[in-house]
Parts: structure tokens; sequence; C-alpha cells
């Protein structure tokens, strides 16, 4: 590649968000939220763009429908979109199956530019080009242009009603086949439950569900190739060993329920100093004295508890985190005062570090810079069907940014595109961080360049 100029290539932007919230309140955070997509895609100007959404439609769907509908039109219609003419959206809305809601929505745009796009017919096992703009929703079941699974209620039996699982489309583009996968894990229910194992036992429930992911997508039904999962992973730095250093030197007050006697709050003061209190924890609250601990160089003094994506170290890989953790909070509503209703924010889980990771083995060249936002649980990672090669760097992120180029042999209809030799390097996926964002639904974003070389065989 010395000496020789870079095509344009294909740009490709991933983008995920958890948006529960937006349908709580749609008149003003929808449009908050619609508005930052918007100058997300002005600012990238993607050629192909996936939207991967969790809790779509809220926390009471039935109610939220005429939202949702509102929602995905205002997307497909809006001048900000127009150059997308052509579509795909998926949505999970049949919210009265338990046994197969799981709340996803994936949104696929392609610019008037792109040519010859194709996306993979799972039941035919063969790729269809990609024309007009189409809507499924309900029964996605039956839908052959993707896979779509609920995990069992006994992944999390503490959930009467779960509706995590994961959604993966396949596709070709600029003769690069690659699946998307759009993806929900489970949330820690109880920060006292959370902290009194290492690793916790929600983490074990993670890592049983991510496992049975990654599996059905490596699988022997189908071609492999490359594949991007992002969406909400729920990480969470290991409770108990943060816990333990943070109070190293505070004692511990219980506090139990007077019906039932069960914990309630745990109360961690220092030893000296008044006794002041250094940590309450809830069920739902997470509250440390000193924030800066988690600001202070990023938050490196942390990264030791990261501990959740170890286990898949051989089949998922990051870049090293250079941006500070992030929490997630929720918003208590205050009484009304005289300028108006007021509103506090409250941690709900200890902090850690979204993640926007990158292919392992797959035949890309870095080349330039680009990529914007990221969030508090909302992640995204990478990786190839064969699995990255040991001597390539972890890392969930980095500040800065890259965009990079992707150059297969041949076309993808003819036969897929398959991963290189190990020897080749990956590219750095990167991703950008402001410190504890205060706004209830975020981005994350991964921008790509895809660029077609025919002939030339794997890189």
């Amino acid at each position: 590649m010395a000496g020789k100029a870079a095509a344009p290539g294909t740009a490709v932007l991933l983008v995920t968000a958890n948006v529960g919230s937006l349908f709580d309140d749609p008149e003003n955070l929808q449009k908050n939220w619609l508005r930052e997509f918007y100058q997300v895609v002005h600012t990238h100007k993607p050629h192909f763009m996936a939207l991967h959404c969790q809790e779509f439609g809220g926390k009471n769907y039935e109610t939220s429908m005429s939202h949702v509908d509102k929602f995905v039109k205002e997307l497909l219609s809006s001048d900000a979109m127009k150059e997308y003419n052509r579509a795909r959206v998926y949505l999970d809305e049949n919210f009265k199956s338990q046994e197969h809601f799981t709340a996803l929505g994936s949104f696929y745009f392609l610019h008037e530019s792109l040519k010859n796009i194709y996306q993979f017919d799972f039941k035919a096992k063969k790729y269809k080009k990609v024309t007009g703009k189409e809507i499924y929703s309900d029964t996605l079941e039956s839908t052959p242009m993707l896979e779509k699974e609920k995990f069992p209620q006994d992944y999390f039996p503490e959930c009467k009603w779960s509706r995590k699982g994961f959604v993966r489309t396949r596709w070709c583009v600029a003769d690069c086949a690659f699946d998307l996968v759009n993806i929900h894990l489970f949330h820690d229910a109880s920060n006292l439950v959370a902290w009194e194992t290492s690793p916790s036992v929600y983490s074990g429930i993670r890592h049983k569900a991510l496992g049975y992911v990654l599996d059905r997508i490596i699988d022997q039904r189908f071609e492999k190739v490359s594949y991007f999962v992002f969406g909400d992973f729920n990480f969470r730095l290991d409770s108990k060993s943060v816990v333990e250093t943070l109070c190293t030197q505070a004692t511990m007050q219980t506090v139990r329920a007077a019906d039932t006697n069960e914990v309630v709050k745990l109360i961690f003061r220092e030893s000296d100093n008044d006794r002041k209190v250094m940590l309450q924890l809830e069920k739902k609250v997470f509250h440390y004295f000193n924030q800066e601990v988690f600001r202070d160089n990023n938050g490196t003094a942390l990264l030791e508890f990261d501990k959740e994506l170890s286990v898949f170290k051989d089949r998922l890989y990051e870049l090293d985190i250079s941006f500070p953790p992030s929490r997630r909070a929720r918003r208590r509503l205050s009484p009304t005062t005289t300028s108006g209703p007021t509103s506090a924010w409250e941690t709900t889980s200890p902090c850690s570090w979204p993640s926007a990771s990158r292919p392992g083995q797959v035949n890309l060249t870095p080349m330039c810079t680009s990529v914007v936002s990221c969030s508090d649980v909302w992640e995204a990672m990478a990786a190839t069907a064969e699995g990255p090669s040991r001597d390539l760097p972890v890392a969930r992120g980095a500040s800065g940014s890259r965009v990079h180029e992707i150059r297969t042999p041949n076309s993808c209809i003819d036969k897929p595109a398959r991963a290189p030799p190990a020897r080749r390097p990956a590219p750095h996926f990167a991703s950008a961080s402001g410190p504890f964002r205060k706004s209830l639904t975020y981005l994350t974003v991964l921008s790509v360049r895809v660029t077609f070389s025919r002939n030339s065989g794997f890189l």
C-alpha cells in the first residue's frame, strides 16, 4: 500500500442506543435524541448505516405503540435522511408473546450513491439485492432475512418477564460480507446481590448469554463471516472488589427492613473522621462520596476491576481504554419549586466503561480518522468468525478516532467473504467518551470505511 493513494471507500456507520426512556417522554426526549442522531449522520455522511436500539417502545410497549409509529415514520421520512433511498427496519412488537418478545429495533439505511447492496436470506441461504424501504414487525421469527432469539427464562429466573435477546442480520457491502448483531444482555437487578460474590452472579448470567450468541454466530449452519456485535451489554465493574478497595478502612452498617428483616441498605463509614459516610449501597443506588476517583487519570485505577470481557479474550478483542468510566443514572423528580419542576440524579449502579471493539482477523487496513461519542452502559463489539489472533491488543474504546478501510477479493454473491490469514494485523476501532454525561439516552457510534478491491486476493 505504500506510495499508493487509497480509494475513497464506502463509509459504514454503526450506532447503538438503549432508547427505552425516549418513549416515556416522547415530546421532549425523542426530539432531542433525533436531533443528535441526525447530527451524527451529517458529521459522518455514511453510505451504509446501522442503528441498533434496545428497549424499543419503552417499558410499556402497548401504550407506546403510537409513539413507536411516529418515531419510525420520522426516521424514514425526515429531510436529514432523504438521501437514503433504501431501508430495512425490523421491530420486535410482539409484546404479548412472553416467549419471544425482545423489544429490539434494528434500522439499516443505504445511501442513494451506494450500488449493488445485498442482504442474506437465512432460509434460502443466498443473498438478495436490497431495493426500496421495508418495515418488518410483529412476528420476526418468520422473517427469513434475520435470526432472532430471546434468551431462555432460566438464564435470568430473578426477572419474571425478561426481554433480553439478540437479532442478527447479514449484509454484503462493497463485496464484503459481515454480520451485524443487535444484543441486549442482562442487567444487575440488585447492587446488594452483585457485591456479595466476585464475580457476581449477574456477571455469570451475562457470560452465559454472550457465549450463547457467539456460538450461534459461528456454528455450522452458515458460511462464517466477520461480525460486529453492538448493543446494550450491561457490563459492570466487579462490585465486590470495587467496594472492598474503595472502603478498605471503613466499617459497614447493615440496615434491614422492619417487617421482613431483609437487607435494604449498606452504609460504609470511615473508622475515624467523625465516621463520615463513604459509600451508600442499595438495590438501585451506588453512591460514593468521592466521585473524583472515577475521573482521575481517566479512572485507570479501576481498570483492574473491569473483568467481564476477559472470559471472551480468545473471541473478542478491544483496544486500550483511555477515557473515564461512566455510570448508569436515573432521574428522580423532586417537588415543584417556584421556578418549575426540578430533578435530581441518582447513580444506580457501579461505574463501567462502554465498549467499541474491533475485529481480530479481518482484512482491514487502517486509514484516516473519524469516530464520535460514547455512552455509559451501551457498548459495541466486533470480532470475526474465526476469532482474533492472540497477539492483538485489547480495548473497549479510546479517545480520538479512526476510520478503517475494508478490502475484499471477489464478490460475496459468488463467494462469501472469509477472514484472511492471522498474520495480518487488524486496525483499531475507537470511540470517545465524555465524563459522566447526564442524559437519559446515549449513542455509541463506530465508523469504518469499506473499499472493494477486485482480484487482489486476501490482503
